[in-house]
């Protein structure tokens, strides 16, 4: 499946780790995720060198050619909330997963979209068994 994983870059890069995690997991399993590259250390130098209205076509047509966008959102993201907007703006699934006790904007807790779904985790495992139970129900229809 090809998917669209979105996370803070310029807003912080606390999360990296779960990022890392959460990509690696995805890449194992097979997925196609064209922006696996934002979950390693040297994105920002990477990205520093692209004009920003390249970023902006890139991500646009990686969001309309996947299947699915799974967003960690532990880290408040301009980017990432409106590449979900986005996203369900195409009828893209979306799940958005973040590390419980963060405070996660009401804008996504209380959006009642039928593609959107906003789960908290506990830790590296149960996030991937969210994200596997997510991918699960829409591979199953």
């Amino acid at each position: 499946m090809n998917l669209y994983f979105s996370c803070s870059l310029t807003g912080g890069r606390n999360d990296e780790k779960i990022y890392a995690h959460i990509v690696d997991h995805l890449l194992k399993r097979g997925h196609e995720v064209p922006t696996a590259h934002l979950a390693r250390p040297e994105v920002m130098d990477l990205e520093r060198v692209v004009v920003p209205a390249d970023v902006y076509r890139r991500d646009i047509d990686w969001i309309e050619g996947c299947q699915a966008m799974i967003a960690e959102v532990s880290t408040p993201s301009h980017g990432v909330g409106y590449e979900i907007a986005y996203a369900l703006g195409r009828d893209k699934p979306v799940l958005c997963c973040y590390r419980e006790g963060r405070a996660v904007s009401k804008m996504l807790t209380g959006n009642d979209s039928r593609g959107l779904q906003v789960r908290a985790y506990r830790d590296e495992d149960q996030a991937i068994d969210l994200i596997d139970a997510f991918l699960q129900k829409l591979v199953e229809g």
